[in-house]
This record gives structure tokens, C-alpha cells and sequence, in this order.
């Protein structure tokens, strides 16, 4: 039996959206975020040793990583529908696009996250000052960052439909969730046309919506 360990309102979504697009049957297993700090309950740290989400576990495996986890489970599962041949342009696309959600494109995500947060976070006496530093980053460093990134998403759905091409792949489920964070949190993407076009397409990808409905809510404007 497979199962997710699913935190809520986090990267294990997609890993959800993948095994409904796949067809595969699976278990869930809930864990709720702490509701003063955010982060990840320590239950989770039975199952792997940082205690973070995603993780599955699959015939006596335990995998870590959404990247991970979503190679695993095309290694597993996939028939050729959710990552193109090997040796096709689209194949490289989809690999590069697949390791790039996370590798490049959730930093400057996670640091508007995260100094968007410092201004009521530190001592009452400091918050000005952590306001003034939070700033200084977003406007010198954070912002500038993220706003090429997200105009590089763009650019290139303006040339294709989906990230790997023409068809539907691995590769847009893992750049859904920067797309979603660049929406909630990341100044909108009401600037970048082709970029909502393709978000309204994934969410409304029926197996996008099974996934909601295996997960619970999902909120990424924590």
C-alpha cells in the first residue's frame, strides 16, 4: 500500500495531484501545521528523520523530497502520459522544469515567506527596525529576484503551452505550487497573463480537484 503523509497547506498537494492523474490508489495520512508557528507537527519525524512533508512510503520504502517522489512515482506508475520520451526535447524540458520548480524557483518564494513574517515575529521593541530590514531585502534583493523568475514563466508559457511543450506533464504539477505562491503571496500574477491562463488550467484539471477533496483545504496565503 502506498501512502502520503500529507502536511496541510504544502508541497505534499502536488504529490497528491499526481497519484490522481495516474490512477493510482493510495492512502492518506493528515498532519496538521502548528497554528502559532506554521510548522510541521514532530509525529513526522517518525516517519523520516527531518520531519518535513512530502513523504511517502511504499512497499517497505520511505521517499523523501517532492522531486523525489514525483521520479519515483513515474519510475513506478507513469505509461508514457505524464513524462515524454526519453530523448525528446520535451523529455529535457520536463526533467529541467521538474527540478527547477524547486531548485530555483521557491527560494525567492520562501523569502518573501519568511521576511514578509520577521516584522511580527521579533520582539515588540524591534519591529520597526525588522520592518525597515524586511523591506531593504524585498525592495533590493527578494523582490527584484522573484519578479524575474516569475517573468521567466511567463515568457516561456507565451512560446508553450504547458512547461515540457505542447502536453500535459509531471513537470506542470511541480511548477504548479510556485505558480500558486507567486499568486498568493508573491505580488499576483495579474501582470503575467499567460501565467493565470495556465494556473486556471491546472486547478481546473479534474484530477487537480480529487486531490483537493483527498487533502483537505489548501491555503498557500499562510
Amino acid at each position: 500500500m502506498l501512502t502520503v503523509h500529507h502536511l496541510n497547506n504544502s508541497r505534499s498537494q502536488r504529490v497528491l495531484w499526481l497519484l490522481e492523474e495516474l490512477g493510482v490508489e493510495y492512502t492518506v495520512k493528515r498532519y496538521e501545521r502548528d497554528a502559532r508557528t506554521m510548522l510541521a507537527p514532530a509525529e513526522l519525524k517518525a516517519v523520516h528523520p527531518l520531519g518535513k512533508s512530502p513523504v511517502i512510503t511504499h512497499d517497505g520504502r520511505t521517499v523523501a523530497e517532492t522531486g523525489a517522489i514525483v521520479e519515483y512515482l513515474l519510475d513506478e506508475f507513469d505509461d508514457g502520459r505524464l513524462r515524454p520520451a526519453v530523448g525528446t526535447d520535451a523529455f529535457l524540458q520536463c526533467r529541467y522544469w521538474l527540478h527547477y520548480a524547486e531548485g530555483s524557483a521557491m527560494p525567492p518564494l520562501l523569502l518573501t515567506l519568511v521576511f514578509g513574517q520577521l516584522p511580527t515575529q521579533g520582539p515588540a521593541l524591534l519591529r520597526p527596525v525588522l520592518k525597515g530590514v524586511a523591506a531593504a531585502v524585498e525592495r533590493k534583493f527578494v523582490g527584484p529576484q522573484r519578479r524575474l523568475h516569475v517573468g521567466y514563466w511567463n515568457d516561456h508559457l507565451s512560446r508553450n503551452t504547458w512547461f515540457a511543450g505542447d502536453a500535459f506533464s509531471a513537470a506542470d504539477i511541480m511548477m504548479s505550487f510556485p505558480l500558486e505562491a507567486a499568486a498568493a503571496r508573491g505580488g499576483g500574477t495579474d501582470r503575467y497573463p499567460h501565467l493565470e491562463a495556465a494556473l486556471e488550467a491546472m486547478q481546473q484539471r479534474p484530477a487537480y480537484q480529487r486531490a483537493l477533496e483527498r487533502g483537505g483545504p489548501y491555503d498557500m496565503r499562510f
